[in-house]
């Protein structure tokens, strides 16, 4: 009898490839968590790392800069540590194109020279926590270049009244006894600051539809060494060499 009517399971599993295996465990996989939604605990976790080791970084620039030039200090900085990155990331994952270099030299100039770079030099006059809260301005220049040249929808009245509420803040700080009235360096060190959390905003915008690398770390690494090579140059430029 198993001569003359077909196997239709050896049918598939030929015509159409399909294990079996995978066919017992969707029922498993229908049930499994996604993995855009982490655990709490980890995204508690992310955050306190986001706090304790990101914010501590202001502070510790501070203490860099009385005895390092800014710009090359940060150039040391980023190429060490994108080249032990990349060290690490780069045989476990693809070998990067030319347009992923390219990619990852805009986006790391933009965040990491402009961005890093600007707070670094600023911060020779800016006390380190007005620092740290012009630099919150960030999500608010997201918000606008997002909607001017990312595609998003058009921001709300309510969220376009937050956005004119915190520059208003902005300026407050601007204008106060610890950035902008003390000295003529420390308002133009104030802007430089304004302007380095655009250049990041900017960077963080192209960085979504960028040609990068499939891995993350392999990108941030290549993005460190990039930006650290384009702040090298500032710091030569500006005679710190």
């Amino acid at each position: 009898r198993s001569k003359v009517r077909p196997n239709w399971c050896a049918g598939i599993r030929r015509n159409h490839s399909i294990p079996f295996r995978a066919l017992r465990g969707m029922g498993a996989m229908q049930n499994a968590r996604p993995p855009n939604h982490p655990p709490p605990w980890k995204v508690v976790l992310a955050f306190a790392a986001i706090y304790l080791i990101w914010g501590s970084t202001y502070l510790a620039i501070r203490f860099a800069i009385e005895t390092l030039p800014p710009f090359s200090m940060a150039a040391v900085r980023f190429i060490v540590a994108g080249g032990i990155l990349y060290a690490i990331a780069r045989p476990r994952t693809e070998r990067p194109t030319r347009r992923n270099w390219v990619s990852a030299g805009i986006v790391g100039t933009l965040l990491l020279a402009g961005g890093n770079g600007g707070v670094v030099w600023a911060e020779q006059w800016v006390p380190s926590g007005l620092t740290a809260l012009i630099v919150a301005t960030v999500p608010l220049w997201m918000v606008l270049f997002d909607w001017l040249f990312g595609g998003a929808p058009r921001p709300s009245r309510l969220l376009m009244a937050g956005l004119i509420w915190g520059l208003c803040g902005v300026g407050l700080l601007m204008s106060s006894t610890e950035v902008g009235a003390q000295s003529p360096e420390g308002l133009l060190g104030g802007l430089v600051v304004l302007g380095a959390s655009i250049s990041w905003a900017a960077g963080s915008v192209y960085a979504r539809k960028a040609s990068l690398p499939r891995s993350p770390l392999l990108a941030t690494a290549m993005e460190m060494v990039a930006g650290g090579v384009a702040l090298s140059l500032i710091a030569t430029f500006a005679g710190e060499g």
